[in-house]
């Protein structure tokens, strides 16, 4: 059975579609919202979902997701209660991917073959785990060959040609460009140090690029669309999230941003497979 990202970007590919990939902090604003936020963001045109395990020591993050996960443990989020939510919305959706970002230590704390059976029995298809990059992964990758998930690899502006070379045959299902310096939320987006950076990296891999920290606005997802095959918005959605007291309200609010973030990538065009894959 072929992983729901590969099936994803694929579909992508043949239309030509920007994908468009929401992160939201499991437990956060209230645990009672995560669900019901997740299918109103693929209603509102999301193709793939980043869900972030809460943990307290958030080092590649910024504020507005460190706040998150501490609201989220506060109010009593733990991994199982994680898998519960990734279970409880392949009730309703069992095409949408769900990648599950995290750092090793809570995956360490369970066990990481106990943690992989767990995650594909809930219905997970991908991890991006911060601190576990490439070179460090061969221990995790071999726990998920077996179970048709993917680990998904961080790349930076100063990733250099060697580590992208190490890292290309390792990865899988899309590879996610980090486009700055520093942690989620910071605001110094520069689109059109992009198209290059892009470029270099996809003489490594034939994998999907996706590109986040430091989106936060419909132009700029738009800006970040014409050169990259999905834009991952993180920051922006959480804060917008923080304030809801409702599950209605974050419900709207979700539904409200992902439209909004869908019609500025739906503005850029259709692709053609060709510059889908090589643009």
């Amino acid at each position: 059975m072929t992983n729901r990202i590969d099936r994803r970007f694929a579909e992508l590919a043949e239309t030509g579609r920007p994908g468009l990939i929401p992160y939201i902090t499991a437990g956060h604003p209230s645990p009672e919202t995560t669900v019901p936020v997740l299918h109103r963001l693929v209603a509102g045109g999301a193709d793939l979902l980043e869900l972030g395990v809460p943990f307290s020591d958030v080092m590649a993050d910024g504020p507005v997701i460190q706040n998150a996960c501490q609201r989220a443990l506060d109010g009593g989020m733990t991994l199982d209660r994680v898998f519960d939510m990734v279970r409880t919305f392949r009730q309703d959706d069992t095409e949408t991917p769900i990648i599950l970002m995290g750092y090793m230590n809570p995956i360490e704390r369970r066990g990481l073959a106990t943690f992989v059976d767990q995650a594909q029995a809930a219905g997970v298809d991908g991890l991006l785990i911060v601190d576990c990059p490439a070179d460090e992964a061969e221990e995790t990758r071999g726990a998920l060959a077996g179970h048709d998930m993917h680990q998904v690899f961080l790349v930076a502006p100063t990733t250099t040609e060697s580590r992208m070379a190490r890292m290309a045959p390792l990865a899988g299902g899309f590879v996610y460009y980090v486009s700055l310096k520093g942690v989620t939320g910071s605001a110094a987006l520069d689109a059109d140090a992009l198209a290059p950076a892009i470029s270099r990296l996809r003489a490594h891999t034939p994998l999907p690029v996706a590109v986040g920290f430091g989106i936060s606005t419909p132009d700029q997802a738009a800006d970040v669309a014409r050169v990259a095959d999905a834009v991952v918005i993180g920051s922006a959605l959480v804060k917008a999230l923080d304030a809801c007291e409702t599950v209605e309200a974050a419900v709207d609010v979700a539904g409200t941003f992902a439209e909004g973030i869908r019609a500025a990538l739906d503005s850029v065009g259709a692709r053609t497979i060709e510059q889908a894959l090589h643009a």
